[in-house]
């Protein structure tokens, strides 16, 4: 089935008009399938030996945390661990090279952020990190109650752990401290150790199960990944730090990244299109995350993977044919007829066909290519109207950023390659 050239809120009523709200699709709400010792003895042989070692340092990782953990309670007299400060997510303030990095504001959060990485040598996420350091007993992570099953205590969602690397580098940049070198170091080593056998990342390391498990594309995992490993195998000078064997390893790790990226995107009708959120960890089908995570296309992940794609120096020509089938899948998945407002507070898309807004779902099906909308009780809508009467909003259904990769990035990318002949693709 070809795509349209682009999509119309006018006319989503009639390309639907077959649907009637008691065929609405329920969005499956079933767990997502773990990495399991029974599911890699169901893989060919010839690949069993690697995913058994990884399930085995990713358990033996998981007790090491949770022994030192304990530890820590028994040693300060504890009966239960201490709950971590909750915060926002964390993001760098400043520019590698910016003087505030030599300053004691960020010799402070430094110390602060090194107190928080895991014996395993990652982070979590929304850590309070305006509270001060970690306490003896204190958990790695504030997303669990104590007593509870861990949850997120070493991720790489919301820019966990790839953050803070970037920003202790930027640090060790402006002031070579050796307790940074080291985190940075024990924390490459997470990121080298948390690679699956074929190339991609799970959201959470050790593995946690459920869609925690699956290769995470969602909130640009896969990209801030690359992004660091590219940043260590280039030698940047923030990362001088790292020594020769690690660099090599990063290389070989964003090579594998990149191609495991390729072999991601979604085909059609035999056309390669975009990127999915998240996929099975082993059959590397789309998968479902949360409820309002169905396995889908996605226009903003896809636009951010592209955005990064165009931007490793002499792409192979593997690469250069997956940038440009997405380039022109995001052509073809434009939304135009709309306009944003505001309705009791909420963000709102009416139909308004002298629109000049040029939008992309969150959210596409995969065998049509049409935009669907998630609610949030269970319903996958036909359209955005449909689904925002029936539920509360607050979720970002469409997006303009990929208007930039398209056009400006599409622009500078183009220029490289006529700079540059394709060859293997370098990191």
């Amino acid at each position: 089935m070809n795509c349209r050239t682009s999509f119309r809120l006018a006319d989503l009523p009639a390309l639907y008009a077959f649907w009637t709200l008691a065929s609405l699709l329920l969005v499956a709400t079933a767990d997502a399938e773990p990495v399991t010792l029974e599911r890699v003895e169901a893989l060919p042989a010839a690949e069993q030996a690697p995913w058994r070692r990884y399930l085995e340092r990713s358990q033996a990782r998981a007790r090491a945390d949770a022994d030192a953990l304990a530890a820590e309670i028994d040693a300060s007299g504890l009966s239960a661990a201490l709950r971590a400060p909750s915060g926002g997510d964390f993001k760098l303030s400043a520019k590698a090279g910016d003087p505030w990095y030599a300053g004691d504001e960020a010799g402070r959060l430094a110390d602060v952020i090194l107190s928080y990485q895991t014996p395993s040598g990652g982070w979590s996420k929304h850590t309070g990190y305006s509270r001060g350091p970690r306490q003896a007993g204190m958990q790695w992570t504030s997303q669990n109650e104590p007593g509870r099953s861990p949850h997120y205590v070493a991720t790489f969602d919301n820019r966990s752990t790839t953050e803070q690397l970037q920003f202790l580098a930027n640090v060790w940049l402006a002031t070579q401290r050796d307790d940074c070198r080291e985190a940075i170091r024990r924390g490459l080593d997470f990121v080298f150790e948390a690679q699956y056998p074929h190339g991609g990342w799970p959201q959470v390391y050790p593995l946690e199960g459920g869609y925690h498990d699956d290769v995470t594309l969602n909130d640009d995992v896969l990209v801030h990944v690359l992004e660091l490993l590219h940043a260590v195998a280039q030698g940047e000078e923030r990362f001088a730090c790292v020594d020769a064997a690690r660099r090599d390893q990063a290389v070989v790790a964003f090579e594998a990244g990149v191609a495991r990226a390729i072999r991601l995107q979604v085909e059609r009708d035999g056309k390669p299109t975009g990127w999915c959120a998240q996929y099975d960890a082993l059959t590397l089908e789309p998968s479902q995350a949360r409820a309002l995570e169905p396995p889908t296309l996605s226009g903003a992940e896809s636009a951010q993977l592209l955005k990064f794609l165009m931007t490793v120096p002499r792409p192979s020509a593997e690469l250069v044919q997956a940038i440009d089938a997405g380039l022109a899948w995001l052509d073809e998945a434009k939304v135009v007829g709309l306009m944003r407002g505001k309705r009791d507070g909420k963000t709102v898309y009416e139909p308004a066909p002298d629109s000049a807004e040029v939008y992309w779902a969150r959210f596409y099906d995969l065998q049509t290519g049409k935009p669907v909308f998630p609610g949030r009780d269970g319903v996958l809508y036909d359209s955005f109207a449909a689904m925002a009467a029936n539920n509360a909003l607050g979720y970002d259904y469409f997006s303009t950023r990929p208007g930039s990769v398209l056009n400006n990035g599409q622009k500078k990318w183009r220029k490289m390659l006529a700079k540059e002949e394709p060859g293997g693709t370098a990191p």
